[in-house]
């Protein structure tokens, strides 16, 4: 038996600590083993990741990568929680999002764990006369209702508040946001004629009846959907904040007064430590702009979980993508969380998915229990530092909007949709090369999964800014297919022909299937090339049995009539071969000529 040394030592002790060099030393020794001869930063540099906005994850972090303090929660600079018990009380907010006037939906939904209602108000949602009809057993002094209307917000505001007063709700029981957001309104919908007079009219009558509801909403949302990245979503939703100070304090409130009337609004992704940051960063962002305006405070918080993350195709793997963004939004420290049902790409949510969206938070909260610790990321020196460099980029993008003339005139002048453009065209590029893979989409699709029915949804506002979505190229090219389906009863097909044993080919045989399929194309991997019903083929095999066969091989696809050969691997000198798929190819102008080629329109 081995007697542990009872002095307090710990048996690491007896090992000198490892420094840096030593590890990129042995990272080094591992990358070398794969053909790359670097050494030293240039080794660590080789691990790490590109994310937009010129920022890079690092493979390693230490003590030594500073950050500034981010103080104590619900203390300036407000990194840590704008309020000091966090959400251990009762965890985050919990808010559905209702496009209907359906009654039953909304009281299904609050007695089955949601606390808060987000409700679409006006032409895209529910009619402002059913406003009470759809609220109809709700109550309102428990309840907390953030109005959606863009341009009916005036109307919508004006029932609400009846509503309360109707029901013998007490002002200082009134909770929620009325929702104006009259540049989120431009951005959506290209109308600049949204008078703010009436906005800073709600504005004073919260601040002066209302101490619980806040008149307007800071949503950042148009500009993500836009393709905005992390930072450009943050300078945006600076520069709306700063305008509306502007307007409200001109109109007569006190600085005070006009920053306890705002909430902002974020984007929720899957990618969990840029989400994580991306909240912290905005709060202290904006405890820099209430600072200086004289007013410090804590910036409030609504994440919604990413409306451009959510595929149409095999839509059941949004439910991992929401939950892993609902995770990030809580740990970030949102106050409130919607999360998107996983049908949402698909028209309007059914009471299962409604059901599966708020128990997405329930489960992490009363299950997981992820509410009870305040900044669970604090102290991490990867979220410490990315939270420092996003706030940099967000604030540097402000700058950039403050420098044009504020929001209105970047909206005005197209200058913002550029910039959005621009950093959309470079992400688009990663998913056409599935450097950034959707699972269900771009890899790992189901020709034959049957999406879900859903009645369809109201149309969303245009005219302003586009709204994108991560699989809206490969869904063009599955539509095509589909109607291509619908039309010859049998989806366009290329033949795979696997060369040698499947230790050989398995490999680029699995990749293959999963690039041609991606475009809708069906894959054909047993029998001839003659009996497959395909007119194009791809090699599939090792590069030693390319060198012995590949050639031979196209050249009998060939007589027996395959129009165009591939081969899977990087590009060599093959004759007979017409063309080379390989990771990190462009697979959505490989697929879209195929199937140009193929006739499938």
């Amino acid at each position: 038996m081995t007697v542990l040394p009872d002095d307090g030592l710990s048996l690491a002790a007896e090992f000198p600590d490892a420094t840096h060099e030593q590890w990129q030393s042995l990272v080094a020794g591992v990358l070398r083993k794969s053909g790359k001869e670097v050494s030293g930063a240039a080794a660590e540099d080789a691990l790490s990741t590109s994310l937009e906005d010129g920022l890079r994850a690092r493979p390693l972090y230490t003590a030594d990568d500073s950050a500034p303090d981010p103080g104590l929660p619900g203390f300036a600079p407000f990194v840590r929680g704008a309020r000091a018990e966090g959400t251990t009380l009762g965890g985050w907010d919990v808010r559905q999002r209702h496009m209907a006037a359906d009654n039953t939906a909304v009281l299904g939904d609050l007695e089955n764990g949601v606390t808060s209602l987000w409700l679409v108000v006006g032409e895209r949602g529910i009619p402002v006369a059913s406003l009470g009809a759809t609220l109809e057993g709700v109550y309102l002094d428990l309840a907390p209702v953030a109005l959606d209307a863009g341009s009916e917000v005036e109307p919508a505001a004006a029932e609400l508040l009846r509503l309360y007063e109707e029901r013998g709700v007490a002002p200082e029981a009134a909770r929620g946001t009325l929702g104006a957001d009259p540049l989120g309104h431009a951005a959506r919908t290209g109308d600049e004629g949204f008078p703010f007079a009436p906005v800073a009219a709600l504005a004073r009558r919260c601040a002066e009846e209302y101490p619980g509801l806040r008149a307007l909403t800071v949503d950042a949302l148009p500009y993500h959907e836009a393709g905005g990245s992390a930072a450009q979503e943050l300078g945006a939703s600076l520069a709306t904040g700063v305008a509306y100070l502007r307007e409200l304090t001109e109109a007569g409130l006190s600085v005070e007064q006009a920053v306890g009337q705002l909430e902002f609004r974020y984007a929720a992704t899957a990618d969990q430590f840029l989400t994580i940051a991306k909240l912290r960063a905005a709060r202290r962002l904006w405890a820099r702009v209430a600072e200086v305006c004289g007013a410090p405070g804590g910036q409030v918080q609504h994440a919604v979980t990413s409306p451009v993350m959510m595929s149409r195709r095999d839509p059941w793997v949004n439910m991992l993508r929401t939950t892993v963004a609902t995770l990030a939004a809580g740990v970030g420290g949102a106050e409130s969380v919607t999360v998107l049902p996983f049908d949402h790409a698909l028209g309007l949510p059914d009471a299962f998915a409604r059901r599966i969206a708020r128990n997405t938070s329930t489960i992490l909260v009363e299950e997981s229990h992820l509410s009870r610790v305040i900044d669970p990321a604090g102290g991490s020196w990867y979220v410490e530092r990315l939270t420092d460099e996003l706030a940099h980029a967000g604030w540097e993008f402000f700058q950039h909007i403050e420098q044009q003339g504020g929001q209105a005139a970047v909206l005005s002048s197209g200058s913002l949709r550029d910039d959005l453009a621009a950093t959309w065209a470079t992400r688009s590029a990663k998913l056409a090369e599935r450097r950034e893979p959707i699972t269900g989409v771009s890899e790992f699709p189901n020709l034959t999964e049957r999406l879900p029915e859903r009645a369809p949804a109201p149309v969303e506002p245009s005219g302003g800014l586009p709204r994108v979505r991560r699989d809206e190229a490969y869904e063009e090219l599955r539509a095509r297919s589909d109607a291509h389906l619908a039309a010859t009863g049998s989806r366009p097909r290329i033949f795979l022909a696997a060369l040698g044993p499947a230790a050989a080919h398995t490999a680029r045989l699995s990749f293959a299937s999963n690039l041609f399929q991606a475009g809708g194309i069906e894959p054909v991997t047993t029998g001839t090339f003659a009996d497959s019903g395909a007119t194009e083929a791809c090699l599939c095999s090792s590069d030693a049995l390319y060198e012995e066969q590949a050639v031979t091989v196209a050249g009998e696809l060939k007589s027996a009539g395959a129009a165009h050969v591939f081969l899977a691997g990087r590009p060599g000198q093959y004759p007979g071969v017409d063309a080379y798929v390989f990771a990190g190819c462009d697979a959505v102008a490989v697929l879209s000529a195929t199937l140009d080629r193929m006739g499938v329109s």
